[in-house]
Parts: C-alpha cells; structure tokens; sequence
C-alpha cells in the first residue's frame, strides 16, 4: 500500500514540475513564458502574480479515484539593476489536492543590443531548484538568447526569436525530451491598450508549450494578461489534456 501511494505521489510530482517549468520562464519581462528583449528600467521594479489552472479537468486515475486539477500560484519581483539589466526571482507554488510542490527561480537578463530600426537583442540564465520533495528534482540552469523586430507602423507586429539550452543535468524527473530548441513571439497591436499574443518554446519536453492569448494594457502601469497554454505533445495520447493550463497574469511596474 505505501508503495502504491508513493508511486502516484511521483506521477502527481512529475505534472506538477512539468508545469512549474513551463510557467516559471516568465519570471523575466515576457509575452507569457517566451522571455522579449525588453527589460525593466534602472531603479524601477515589476511585480507580478501568476495563476495556472488544468483545463479541462484531467481524466479520472485507473483505480476510478477522482482526478484533481493542478492550480499554480506564483508572485514574481524584477528589478532593473543597471541600464538594460533586470534580475529577479519568483516562487511557484504547486498544488494538487492535498500535495504541493515549490520551485525557486532566480534569474538575469541583459540587452546587448537596441538600435533605432526596431531590432534589439538579449540573453539571460533562470535557475531552477526545488525548495522541497529535492530527491525528485535535480537543479539545474536554462539559458537563452533572442532578437527582437518592431515593425515601424501603426499597428506594427512585433516578432521575437532565438535559441534556448538546458544545462547541468540528465533525464531526471520532468526533464525528458530535448535539451535545446527555439523560442518564438508574436505581438500584434489591436488597439492603444490591446494586443493579440502568441508564443512557443519548441521541443516535447517540460518548456514545450504553444500559448496564444491577448495582452491588455491598465491604468497605473499594469498589465493584464489571459492565454491558454497547449503542450507541444497535447493531442500525443489519450491524456494529454493533462497538458493544458488557463494562464492568467497581472502586473506592475513601480
């Protein structure tokens, strides 16, 4: 019996690890998770707070134990450090049903690059480790690096792409998959305070998630986001809506 529950316990963690990582990219100035060329401005700050819920709910266990739905929180502060560099951390809180799970990920991000033509470029390193249940994690680095054009018109896209690497660790717990892959973004202004999203980190491993959404700009410096986060291995078998996730986000900068 004890090994029975600690064997769901691992497939519970296994989720909720993947999703932390999905999430946690957005720890720095992002469309969702994809990490822009922006950055926070010296001697100012960004807080954010981000909650994710499965949708739809996941399928019931075999034994016919009912399903729960993960829901993730996680404050986020950035702060911009020097000009066109921004560190900070976040702290993603898992939970599902009465088991939960926290990941620390600190992060840096520098723009090298900002010209006058709309092209900027950057690159950045977010660590994550697990505060708890550490003999089911490893700790381990992603870095990026990406290049941004602003198309110059009303209304002018702007598109994002570049590289990304994990570093440090083997096939652990929601690690499997690729090791490398591409980020891309989309934003495209409908409005002075609205735009229409999307994203993608390529690679069916714990990043790989397509999330399209809309992007609301509010009173006081705050922005509203809402987008639906797809895995890249969605429609691969009969549970795959284990990997779909309402994304929900508000932040600030002061």
């Amino acid at each position: 019996m004890r090994s029975k529950h600690a064997g769901r316990f691992k497939r519970l963690l296994a989720l909720a690890t993947v999703v932390a990582f999905e999430q946690a990219a957005a720890a720095q100035s992002t469309i969702f998770n994809v990490p822009t060329t922006d950055t926070v401005a010296k001697g100012k700050a960004y807080f954010e707070f981000n909650y994710l819920v499965q949708t739809p709910k996941p399928e019931d266990l075999p034994s016919g134990s009912p399903a729960r739905r993960l829901h993730v929180l996680t404050p986020r502060v950035v702060i911009g450090v020097r000009e066109n560099v921004e560190a900070g951390a976040n702290v993603a809180t898992l939970h599902f049903g009465p088991m939960h799970s926290v990941f620390l990920q600190p992060n840096v991000k520098w723009k090298f690059l900002s010209s006058n033509g709309g092209t900027a470029a950057a690159a950045g390193a977010i660590l994550y480790t697990p505060l708890n249940h550490r003999d089911g994690m490893d700790t381990f680095p992603l870095v990026y690096a990406n290049v941004s054009k602003s198309i110059d018109h009303a209304y002018g896209p702007r598109f994002t792409i570049g590289p990304y690497g994990i570093l440090g660790t083997d096939a652990v717990l929601g690690i499997a998959g690729p090791r490398a892959g591409v980020i891309a973004g989309y934003e495209q202004p409908v409005h002075s305070k609205a735009k229409i999203v999307a994203e993608w980190f390529s690679g069916k491993n714990a990043f790989g998630y397509f999330t399209p959404g809309v992007s609301i700009t509010l009173p006081g410096n705050g922005v509203f986001n809402a987008g639906y986060s797809i895995g890249n291995d969605s429609w691969e078998n009969s549970n795959a809506t284990r990997n779909r996730l309402l994304f929900l986000y508000y932040g600030v900068t002061f």
